[in-house]
């Protein structure tokens, strides 16, 4: 059973930036990618970026609209990490952030506990 730990939540203004990390307890190489999701209260759970972690993967890395061109899904296979870095941070960014790891398309087999990232003045 993999341990997907995030960190790096916190409070931001808005037009700031975060760096999530998501440190999973094995090689993210067993995995053919991971995932970032979000959740707002009182709304479902979201997609936000996946990428793949594995060789034995072509599938296509993927941003949602509402945040492409401010945030950057990235991975460093050494250190079993994945990382969200999240720019011009916006109040309705405001959400659980939460890591998943497994297959394509959604990466879901697996789930880190989230960590909170709020953007407010």
């Amino acid at each position: 059973q993999v341990q997907l730990v995030e960190s790096g939540g916190g409070l931001v203004q808005p037009g700031g930036s975060l760096r999530l990390s998501c440190a999973a307890s094995r090689s993210i190489s067993s995995f053919l990618g991971m995932g970032w999701y979000r959740q707002a209260p009182g709304k479902e759970r979201e997609l936000v970026a996946t990428i793949t972690t594995s060789e034995r993967t072509n599938y296509a890395n993927y941003v949602a609209d509402s945040v492409r061109g401010r945030f950057t899904i990235s991975r460093d296979n050494a250190a079993s990490t994945v990382y969200l870095q999240m720019n011009s941070l916006k109040p309705e960014d405001t959400a659980v952030y939460y890591c998943s790891a497994g297959d394509p398309p959604y990466y879901t087999s697996a789930w880190g506990h989230g960590t909170q990232v709020t953007v407010s003045s």
